[in-house]
């Protein structure tokens, strides 16, 4: 008896090892066409920063005071770079960028890359060269990432969260 209870502990034991070893696959939430409709959006959204349509622009945010847009900031008691929450900040901040000389947004669009987090929620990164004449920049094209999260607000996928970091220099090698 204590020989048969052993053997069938261990067996147990065997095959639950081999479950929880097997890793869990998940289903994308998000089928070809939603990811699709995503990119779509995003080179819209590039359209529109660099023709500056600010009230176009406007429409492609999300609705809420919980909206971010992360860039350089002009104010030095915000920091180099800060974070502007809810419709008013972000509107005005894409103005005063806007609005301070050219822009030129130029996605590598061969690496844009859209994931569905859930059936509602998507994030969006794709490698840039931003040339822009704000606050102290002096217009020469540089190496950005975007990174956006996409909410879908109805039929519509609008831009919750759009955050833009600068890619530092490489670092000088030593030799």
């Amino acid at each position: 008896m204590y020989k048969t209870l052993l053997v069938a502990l261990a067996a147990s034991a065997c095959s639950i090892g081999a479950v929880a070893a097997t890793p869990a696959v998940r289903k994308e939430p998000l089928d070809a066409a939603s990811l699709s409709a995503i990119k779509s959006r995003f080179g819209r959204l590039m359209e529109l920063a660099n023709n500056h349509d600010f009230k176009a622009l406007h429409g492609m945010f999300w609705q809420s005071p919980s909206t971010l847009l992360v860039a350089k900031s002009a104010i030095q008691s915000e920091g180099n770079w800060a974070g502007f929450w809810g419709n008013e900040a972000v509107d005005q901040k894409l103005h005063d960028i806007g609005s301070s000389g050219p822009v030129v947004l130029e996605p590598d669009y061969s690496k844009l890359k859209v994931v569905g987090l859930t059936r509602d929620v998507a994030e969006s990164y794709v490698p840039m060269n931003i040339a822009v004449s704000y606050a102290g920049q002096d217009g020469t094209a540089r190496p950005f990432l975007m990174i956006i999260n996409w909410l879908r607000v109805g039929k519509d996928w609008k831009v919750a969260s759009e955050i833009i970091l600068p890619v530092p220099p490489v670092p000088a090698t030593k030799g």
